[in-house]
């Protein structure tokens, strides 16, 4: 099991370039040099930005992508939430049907306790900390 899928890796990689590029369009090009992504998935990666209003996509000459977030309001558990819906370590599941000892469980408190801290540092890791 990864924590962070393949597509939330490179949506912050090219985050990151953009938000070094200082609020200048960059093109699709230049990204894919950048990051080292391959095209089909770069272009899918902005499409979604753009779709959840992250980046901003120019058409035509000159085009490419901006931020349109501040990138210290852009943080990893956000954009792990829009490429791998929400996190949370376990669902307390037992044959498909919640556990019925749900609400006694010592292991679900001190899993909920881990998931808390993990959100938490999630949270914290923005684009501007790492760009």
């Amino acid at each position: 099991m990864n924590l962070i899928t393949r597509d939330t890796d490179y949506a912050m990689r090219a985050l990151c370039v953009m938000a070094r590029s200082r609020e200048k369009i960059i093109s699709v090009d230049e990204l894919v040099r950048e990051t080292k992504i391959p095209r089909p998935f770069l272009r899918k990666i902005l499409q979604v930005l753009n779709k959840k209003s992250i980046a901003k996509s120019y058409r035509g000459k000159g085009g490419g992508f901006s931020l349109i977030k501040n990138p210290s309001n852009i943080c990893l558990a956000d954009i792990m939430r829009v490429f791998q819906g929400e996190f949370k370590l376990s669902e307390h599941m037992f044959k498909k049907k919640k556990c019925p000892r749900v609400k006694k469980c010592n292991l679900k408190k001190k899993l909920d306790e881990i998931d808390g801290y993990v959100q938490e540092q999630l949270a914290s890791i923005t684009v501007a900390s790492i760009k």
